[in-house]
């Protein structure tokens, strides 16, 4: 089959992986940060997986642990520079950050690097009030008639919780989306989307798709955390509980209750006391816990939730 076959499909894998350090969401990334790490699937392999695994560790030197498919992209970019259709199937995996770098010069990031409005762990950024929703509001207003307008204007109600709309950390995408729509990003440029105004908003952007694929990471892993213990995959073997909700908090976006968190993290039993203890704030020490594994299993099984109530 020749590769100028429309009906032939070039399929690169991407990796969105995260582990969390020193209480921040961090993201491998190559390309000094512009991109995620990414490459063709080989045919050789037994699975998609199999074929990331290589990928990432080939580019990265960083071996991967938990992995689970994402969504599958199609990439208007690439398929009009090969001539043929090209899609890329995205994958999140769970680790803990480690030293070392590969031949395309990968490094971790902060995830919200990318997405600084996504942070609400010091209450909502002033990005997102001071910059963000007046030009949201401009762009609902130069709508052409006024379902548009009234349409766009909901959109960005719900999207960052005005009005009677609670914010939802899980609609990452969705406002990321609503951003490339009204010209705010630097991705919009490229598809030829203009705003009235030249300035774009803070965020690093990614070459191809990527920081698309990096925003439905983030929103898969932020829905996660609130029926599966995957955060068990990014903590070292013994921790505090501090440590442990901030990086739930990490993940989330947003500040938790200290004592409701606790609580809950009792009743549920997901965790038991080491016997050891840690210096923790001003020198005072702390008790270590570790995840129960038996726990672990059953409640990977049967569902569960870290708590998220709101502090």
């Amino acid at each position: 089959m020749s590769k100028k076959d429309p009906h032939f499909v070039q399929a690169d894998l991407v990796a969105v992986l995260v582990a969390v350090t020193s209480g921040q969401p961090r993201v491998l990334t190559t390309r000094e940060g512009h991109a995620l790490p990414a490459g063709p699937f080989t045919a050789g392999h037994r699975s998609l997986q199999a074929s990331l695994r290589e990928w990432v560790e080939s580019q990265t030197h960083h071996p991967l642990g938990y992995v689970e498919q994402l969504y599958t992209f199609p990439d208007r970019d690439r398929s009009e520079a090969l001539g043929m259709r090209a899609i890329s199937i995205s994958y999140l995996g769970l680790t803990r950050e480690e030293g070392g770098g590969g031949a395309a010069l990968s490094g971790w990031r902060d995830w919200y690097h990318y997405f600084p409005w996504e942070d609400s762990r010091e209450g909502e950024p002033a990005l997102v009030a001071g910059i963000i929703l007046p030009r949201l509001r401009e762009w609902a207003r130069a709508a052409g008639d006024a379902a548009s307008r009234k349409h766009r204007a909901q959109r960005m109600a719900v999207m960052f919780g005005l009005e009677d709309n609670a914010w939802n950390e899980e609609l990452v995408l969705q406002r990321y989306e609503l951003l490339f729509e009204a010209g705010l990003v630097q991705e919009s440029r490229h598809y030829g989307i203009q705003s009235p105004r030249e300035e774009l908003l803070p965020g690093a952007s990614m070459g191809q798709d990527h920081r698309r694929i990096l925003a439905t990471g983030m929103a898969r892993l932020r829905a996660k955390i609130k029926y599966r213990p995957v955060v068990f995959e990014l903590m070292p073997p013994e921790f505090s509980l501090l440590q442990l909700q901030q990086t739930v908090e990490a993940l989330a976006g947003r500040g938790l209750h200290k004592q409701n968190f606790r609580r809950q993290i009792e009743q549920q039993a997901l965790v038991e006391e080491t016997g050891q203890m840690a210096l923790g704030a001003a020198g005072r020490p702390a008790k270590l816990f570790r995840f129960r594994r038996n726990v672990v299993l059953e409640r990977a099984m049967s569902g569960n939730k870290l708590p998220l109530a709101r502090g």
